[in-house]
């Protein structure tokens, strides 16, 4: 029977087919050497990236960014004080002088602005009263009593004028007529297309009527 091993030579045995295989499957599958791999063993070139300094290391570990200060809410005092004096403010304001009652406003408030400005304008001897009665006018004698302003001086004969307030209420209608000693024939309307009558424009109304009427001043 024939000896299954091969033989080149006397006392040599030939290598099998394992052996002559192992070199290149070795081969085969081993890493290529052309590009570098990473590793996990540090280098002496490498430093530590806890330990290098950010600004030569790129690849040193930055530090965490410090969260930003809260600052301080602005005091809550400040801003409630405002509402505060503006309310306290707004109840101190006195209320307007037009919102009075009705008589009250004009024996407190009108008569004497009213005879201080015809006194401006040169009138000395003016004489005001306020009252509730029957008009003088021609043709209103069966009229119903109301509350007029009656002003009368004696310069350059007698001159009158009044003032009518039949709704008794300074935003309601009024009327005006005047005369140099004889009776009143005419009754006008007065202040009209004023939405909201003030004690200012009340006095003035009535004293430009009168300068129209070339009772005032050197007229």
């Amino acid at each position: 029977m024939a000896d299954p091993t091969n033989h080149n030579q006397a006392g040599e045995v030939a290598p099998s087919t394992v052996d002559k295989q192992a070199p290149s499957v070795a081969e085969e599958h081993a890493p290529s050497t052309d590009s570098p791999e990473a590793t996990d063993i540090p280098t002496a070139n490498t430093p530590d990236p806890k330990a290098a300094n950010p600004e030569d290391n790129p690849n040193a570990a930055k530090p965490a960014a410090a969260s930003p200060k809260r600052e301080k809410p602005a005091a809550a005092d400040a801003t409630e004080e405002k509402p505060a004096a503006a309310k306290a403010a707004k109840k101190e304001k006195a209320p307007a002088v037009e919102n009075k009652p009705f008589v009250e406003f004009i024996e407190q408030d009108y008569l004497p602005a009213l005879q201080k400005a015809i006194a401006q304008k040169g009138v000395q001897d003016l004489q005001v009263s306020f009252a509730k009665q029957k008009m003088p006018i021609t043709g209103f004698e069966s009229a119903e009593e109301c509350w007029q302003i009656i002003g009368s001086w004696s310069e350059i004969g007698k001159r009158q004028f009044n003032l009518y307030f039949p709704d008794e209420d300074i935003q309601g209608k009024k009327g005006f007529s005047c005369n140099e000693g004889k009776k009143p024939s005419t009754l006008e309307s007065f202040l009209i297309d004023e939405r909201k009558i003030t004690l200012d424009l009340l006095v003035y109304g009535l004293v430009q009527r009168l300068d129209g009427q070339k009772w005032l001043g050197r007229n």
